[in-house]
């Protein structure tokens, strides 16, 4: 019994399910895109597809930390710099779960959200395949070898298209059969907004990402210079939220707008302490809260017509 309550720690440790805010956001959006266009809405494989993403997940976060143990990445992370928000899921370096457990939980919950899409592809929508396809591509690339693309500066690209435009639109796809450009607008700013929520947690683990060869954007440009980019990424998503008002006609895109107060307070933080890791925490938590607050304003944007207007 010990040992199973060991694995099932492990498990949910792996799972972290706090941080499924990631996929369920672009989901949510993609859904409600889909359902103001078509006035009606399949749950059943809404829900389908909800699952198969959130196993892929899994199992990107079990090779993820399986390769930063083995690379030295998680063990080089020091005590005064280990966070909520980095230094991954901890399950191994703490003795929780064995190399081999996490490849296993890995290779089980990837291979189940695969064929979980397949049943997708095969009795509602094939097209769908081909956003799975890239979805479990950069998933397991993201840190298994030969690619390892968090590795090798393609961490960030790989994070916003996954869950920017490949979720956002794939949840879309299932319901609609088709892909329109206002859902792939809608779709831009949270890739983006995700890819800064991966870029701020990198800080933390900057020193340990340098001595294990993690070679990402932060790594690459340095701290001072890296949080230039960061602020940047916030503009690119409010830019686009501002064309999507003027392409769809509805001033309730601007609605992200709102999110803007957070996201001084992260870029001041972020300015002022990206080499004091205890306050730096509220910009790492303040960006996860735009990424949020952004993808609530994106979904209320297009469901408040629809019950206004009936």
């Amino acid at each position: 019994m010990g040992e199973l309550a060991r694995l099932w720690r492990g498990f949910w440790q792996l799972a972290d399910p706090k941080i499924w805010i990631a996929s369920t956001v672009p989901m949510a959006v993609g859904a409600a895109v889909a359902f103001a266009e078509l006035r009606t809405f399949n749950w059943p494989w809404f829900l389908v597809g909800v699952s198969a993403i959130y196993l892929i997940e899994i199992g990107k976060n079990a090779f993820n930390e399986y390769v930063d143990y083995c690379s030295g990445v998680d063990l080089y992370v020091t005590p005064d710099k280990r966070t909520p928000f980095s230094g991954g899921k901890k399950t191994i370096v703490d003795g929780i779960l064995k190399p081999l457990e996490t490849i296993l939980i890995g290779l089980a919950t990837m291979g189940l959200g695969g064929l979980i899409g397949l049943v997708v592809v095969v009795f509602r929508e094939f097209h769908v395949f081909w956003f799975g396809l890239a979805g479990v591509f950069f998933s397991l690339f993201y840190s298994l070898p030969p690619l390892k693309l968090s590795y090798r500066g393609l961490g960030e690209f790989s994070v916003g298209l996954t869950f920017g435009p490949l979720i956002t639109c794939g949840t879309y796809l299932v319901q609609a059969h088709t892909v329109s450009l206002a859902v792939i607008l809608a779709s831009l700013p949270l890739g983006f907004l995700i890819a800064n929520v991966l870029w701020i947690n990198q800080y933390p683990d900057y020193e340990a990402d340098m001595r294990g060869g993690k070679r990402n954007w932060v790594v690459r440009l340095g701290k001072e210079r890296g949080i230039k980019v960061y602020g940047l990424l916030f503009g690119a998503a409010y830019i686009l939220a501002a064309i999507n008002a003027c392409y769809s006609k509805n001033l309730l895109w601007l609605l992200p707008l709102l999110s803007a107060p957070l996201t001084l307070r992260a870029i001041k933080a972020a300015r002022l302490y990206y080499d004091h890791i205890p306050r730096l925490m509220e910009a790492n938590a303040k960006t996860i809260q735009v990424y949020q607050l952004y993808g609530l304003g994106e979904v209320a944007a297009v469901l408040l017509p629809v019950f206004i207007t009936g």
